[in-house]
């Protein structure tokens, strides 16, 4: 794009026009009727012909989404503008911004990027650390699986990698049973690329233990439980999870904050072949316990309890897991509000906290123990899916939980990674979802 003057971007409250427009400025608002109404934009005509602005509505303060300037910029035409009027935290602001500029155009013609001129007052290393961190995990979670099936996510980790300067280990194939992960070659075995387990970590060794877990299933037909065709769809996002805890990786280590980072990523893809895994198995998972199979696509929590079983060995301060892993959290809560199980009460409650501050809501769910019960069976030590189609996002994280002993703390977040509709700062398709969350509690324990 050539290099060309900025526009001015005019924030306006409901009812409160700006001083510093011109009167012809103040008469063309007032005859296309704009008020600051939320969301809707208006050109300002120039001389000559020429665009001299644009005005953006923010509506009452009482009814506005804290990332409402992503809508403008999801709107906007190609080029280059500068921010004014009534924004608000200019960090937040030009957060939105770049978080509604986002485009996927891996598999069609580019268009020119539209691009906001850094906002006074913006932490600017903030605000691209942030825009990165969700800008990675959306453009995995939108490539299809044909492009990012399991080799390909492992090589865009080791790039991660690279790019970060970080060790990244490896164990994949049958390697995995000779290093007690059964339940994750289980599940990847069927495909024609195999299993794996990636893993890196970040920071000083005598600093608090953060480890992320990542679910990382990048194609789920459902195995011989198959899906419908319909339920197939969108199976490319089952990598959701380790998507956004990339997402978190990378501002956790460009942030530098006080922790000894590990992440743990297990990938598949639950496909069918002669191979496959059966309704009525009985895996043996890395911690010792049985679990019966009775629904092979209940496949993801399988594949985290091997993780979480390594990730607990060393007694981590915290474990946080992301994953797309129930349909059950979206029938409670909707695509925009993942559901958040945690061990520490208090921890919840600054997670949603964090996640408030930064539009990227969370809302606890509670880890019911008498639900346990759905899990049981009458041949191993539990079922992974249960015989009971109730709460089945509770029960999804009671299964995790048995992986999880020894750690001080364990947050789980069953998260939809996909945004059905475009909202302010989220459009349409794969998208971040607890990585502002959880960065911004953690930088407020250990910055």
């Amino acid at each position: 794009m050539a290099k060309s003057k900025s526009l001015p971007l005019i924030a306006v409250e409901q009812d409160a026009l700006p001083a510093t427009l011109t009167p012809a400025e103040l008469q063309w608002a007032k005859a296309n009727g704009f008020t600051g109404q939320r969301g809707r934009l208006l050109a300002l005509p120039g001389e000559g012909g020429a665009l001299a602005g644009q005005l953006f509505g923010l509506g009452q303060a009482t009814d506005r989404p804290a990332l409402l300037l992503g809508q403008a910029a999801a709107a906007l035409e190609p080029g280059k503008y500068r921010l004014s009027g009534s924004f608000g935290d200019p960090t937040l602001a030009a957060l939105a911004f770049r978080l509604g500029a986002y485009r996927f155009d891996r598999y069609r013609k580019p268009r020119d990027p539209v691009v906001l001129e850094p906002v006074e007052g913006a932490d600017a290393a903030e605000v691209n650390r942030l825009a990165a961190a969700a800008y990675l995990a959306r453009d995995l979670i939108n490539t299809p699986a044909n492009d990012l099936g399991p080799d390909a996510l492992e090589q865009e980790i080791r790039a991660f990698g690279k790019r970060h300067k970080l060790d990244v280990k490896v164990i994949a194939g049958d390697e995995l049973l000779k290093q007690n992960f059964p339940m994750i070659h289980a599940v990847g075995r069927a495909a024609a690329e195999a299993p794996r387990l990636v893993e890196f970590s970040w920071g000083k060794a005598k600093d608090p233990k953060v480890t992320l877990v990542g679910k990382g299933v990048t194609f789920d037909t459902g195995g011989l439980d198959i899906k419908p065709s319909a339920g197939m769809l969108l199976m490319k996002k089952d990598m959701g999870g380790a998507a956004n805890v990339l997402g978190l990786a990378h501002a956790i280590i460009d942030a530098g904050l006080r922790v000894r980072l590990r992440v743990l990523i297990p990938i598949v893809e639950n496909a069918i072949s002669g191979p496959a895994f059966r309704p009525g198995d009985i895996l043996r998972a890395r911690n010792g316990s049985t679990v019966e199979i009775g629904n092979t696509d209940a496949e993801g929590r399988l594949i985290l309890g091997d993780a979480l079983a390594l990730a607990d060995e060393e007694s981590p301060d915290l474990i946080v897991d992301m994953a797309t892993l129930t349909g059950a959290a979206r029938s409670a809560l909707g695509p925009d509000l993942p559901p958040l199980y945690s061990t520490d009460d208090a921890l919840a409650r600054e997670l949603m906290a964090a996640g408030a501050l930064s539009d990227d809501p969370l809302w606890q769910m509670p880890l019911w123990a008498p639900y346990d019960a759905m899990l049981s069976s009458k041949i191993a030590d539990v079922n992974n899916a249960g015989a009971s189609a109730f709460a089945g996002s509770i029960t999804a994280a009671l299964f995790l939980k048995r992986f999880v002993k020894r750690a001080k703390a364990w947050v789980h977040l069953d998260i939809y990674g996909w945004a059905p509709e475009a909202k302010p700062g989220r459009p349409f398709g794969g998208t971040d979802q607890g990585v502002r969350a959880v960065y911004g509690y953690l930088k407020q324990r250990y910055s």
